[in-house]
């Protein structure tokens, strides 16, 4: 008689080939969902400083990006800075806001640490007047390296960058 189905040594060896291939792939989909995680954030951010900076020659008025809480990683507003305050006047009109769950840490250098402002012709500018250039790391989780950076030129051009860098500033988020 011929039966047809799997024998039970052929299905404990499939159990125990599972068992060992699953672990492996879990952890490698996790990690493709940080890395995709990771892209999503600073296309976003870079997409937030590029309408900054045509919301300020449209309004022909200083606009201002800023992470919400001074913290990039919990997203970031964009305000209309009529009264020249930035984000510490609340009367100042709020053009769009994106709220992250802070899950990717992102970190600027010294000029771009908590906020661009955009001048009426789309020039980066802090509120001294010089022009104000700088560099948002998207830090890759527990590491002191970023995947992508969003840089800021001081002629206001925003470009994306994917590459690993080494950076300190990712280490403790500061």
């Amino acid at each position: 008689m011929l039966e047809k189905g799997f024998s039970l040594i052929e299905l404990l060896t499939t159990l125990v080939l599972l068992a060992l291939l699953l672990p492996l792939s879990s952890a490698a989909l996790s990690e493709l969902l940080r890395s995709n995680r990771q892209q999503d954030a600073a296309q976003t951010l870079a997409s937030g400083l590029r309408s900054a900076r045509a919301a300020a020659i449209l309004h022909q008025h200083n606009v201002l990006i800023h992470g919400l809480e001074n913290d990039w990683s919990r997203g970031w507003r964009i305000i209309l800075d009529i009264s020249g305050k930035g984000q510490e006047d609340p009367h100042n009109p709020k053009l769009i806001e994106r709220q992250s769950g802070g899950r990717v840490l992102i970190v600027g250098n010294r000029p771009v640490q908590h906020f661009v402002r955009f001048s009426a012709l789309g020039n980066p500018l802090l509120p001294s007047g010089a022009f104000q250039a700088g560099t948002l790391h998207v830090c890759q989780a527990g590491q002191e390296y970023s995947r992508h950076q969003v840089v800021l030129s001081r002629s206001g051009r925003v470009s994306l960058r994917s590459e690993s860098a080494e950076q300190a500033l990712c280490a403790g988020g500061a």
